[in-house]
């Protein structure tokens, strides 16, 4: 069997669902990968992992939510004749020193840079859609968002900016962005409190934005049905980001796409549009 397909990972996920979107618009032969999909992949399931990789010459991996796997994985797909790997982390992750937050991630990042394959890490911000799609939305719709985050600004960027990234390394010419890693951001850095306001103008309802600690918004996260663990985790990433080391936007985006990054307000506009914050 020749080795032709790109595999994506978590192919049902917030950046996996676009990326396999593109690749199939773009007629590239694509395996869309996940415990819900029609090609099942688990981490915590490595008997499968072998068919997965069957026939791939190029995968897209999100790393798991615990550090160990990728080894195991980036092993398996060596063998099985994978010739490039491109890997979604997060900013800056090697300044996160002795933070908790993102072992995961840093594992993985071990395991593919320490790999024989040609590889990419594609580091990203977090996502102008994580207001809209994920653990913010409740919040926002309901009238109020809180967090321990103060002045502190984040570079947030458009989940398909990452995509089209993820796309266009995924499928260039052999070696062009061999032993890269790209910072992904937006075009510029927004407190929360800002993005908030912004949101609230949009869609036109009364939306406020209140400080907490991280203690706090742990707790609340356990109440929301997170685990202790995940909880805390996620938490530790705000304490992270206040100390500033990730809050500077970068040119990574245009060096691969050759355009600016999707401004916050383009990303807010367009959910407005949808409904996103309707009540």
């Amino acid at each position: 069997m020749s080795n032709d397909t790109t595999l994506v990972l978590g192919a049902t996920g917030k950046t996996g669902r676009r990326v396999v979107a593109r690749l199939r618009l773009r007629g590239t032969p694509v395996r869309a990968a996940s415990r819900s999909s029609r090609t099942r992949f688990d981490w915590t399931d490595p008997g499968g992992w072998d068919e997965a990789l069957r026939g791939v010459a190029v995968a897209y991996v999100v790393a798991p939510g615990v550090p160990g796997p990728v080894h195991e994985f980036v092993a398996r797909a060596e063998a099985a004749g994978v010739r490039r790997l491109v890997l979604l982390s997060g900013r800056g992750a090697d300044t996160w020193g002795d933070s908790t937050f993102g072992l995961d991630m840093r594992s993985a990042e071990d395991a593919v840079r320490g790999s024989a394959l040609e590889w990419t890490v594609l580091r990203a911000s977090n996502f102008d859609q994580n207001f809209d799609e994920d653990v913010f939305h409740a919040p926002l719709v309901a009238g109020e968002l809180a967090l321990p985050a103060d002045a502190v600004p984040e570079p947030f960027i458009d989940v398909d900016d990452v995509a089209d990234a993820a796309a266009a390394v995924l499928t260039g010419t052999a070696g062009r962005h061999a032993g890269r890693i790209y910072e992904l951001t937006g075009p510029r850095a927004l407190t929360f409190g800002e993005a908030v306001e912004l949101i609230s103008r949009a869609s036109g309802r009364p939306i406020t934005y209140r400080r907490i600690s991280p203690g706090e918004y742990a707790a609340t996260l356990v109440e929301q049905g997170l685990s202790e663990d995940d909880a805390h985790h996620v938490a530790e990433m705000f304490v992270l980001m206040e100390r500033g080391l990730i809050a500077a936007t970068t040119d990574d985006l245009a060096t691969v796409l050759g355009r600016a990054p999707r401004t916050f307000e383009d990303y807010v506009v367009r959910a407005a549009a949808a409904g996103a914050w309707r009540g």
